[in-house]
């Protein structure tokens, strides 16, 4: 039976780590959707929903993994559903991801209207502490951002940044 796996997020932008965990899930799992979500609690994105679509398939291309992408709004159970995924992928990098996936986790299974499991992959060590956040914050004070995000993304990052400061 083939296992569709799928890995959600605001990739706003996709980093090295998402990257990881993308790469190790698609030697895991039959098929592998990442599914860029319209994040209503994450309202000051600096990319469109189109831009992170464009920037996560050119690297996956680059990156030379299959994956498919996609975009979605409303509750991810339903998209889940939609999409009939067998597993949900959801990265950990310390203690306080684990509080919080767990109790995302919780609420998700109670909302499902099909059946998948949860696999929580730890982030490589060298991507603990990495986050879009932190990438942003690097980006807005002209920082190194080459160890955090592939040189395609880094390009539209520091072209983000050049934008909105004019």
């Amino acid at each position: 039976m083939k296992k569709k796996a799928l890995y959600p997020g605001s990739f706003d932008p996709i980093t090295k780590g998402h990257l990881d965990i993308i790469r190790r899930s698609s030697k895991l799992f039959d098929k592998v959707v990442i599914g860029i979500l319209k994040n209503s609690s994450k309202s000051k994105s600096w990319f469109s929903d189109e831009e992170k679509l464009e920037m996560i398939k050119e690297t996956l291309k680059k990156e030379n993994i299959d994956a498919e992408v996609k975009i979605f709004n409303g509750l991810l159970v339903d998209f889940i559903c939609r999409e009939k995924v067998d597993i949900l992928i959801r990265g950990l990098r310390a203690m306080s991801d684990y509080e919080y996936e767990l109790q995302f986790t919780l609420t998700n299974k109670t909302l499902a209207k099909s059946e998948y499991e949860t696999v929580f992959l730890t982030a490589s060590r060298k991507y603990l502490y990495l986050s879009s956040s932190l990438v942003k914050e690097i980006a807005r004070n002209k920082g190194d951002l080459s160890h955090f995000v592939t040189k395609e993304v880094e390009e539209k990052v520091i072209e983000k940044v050049k934008l909105m400061s004019d």
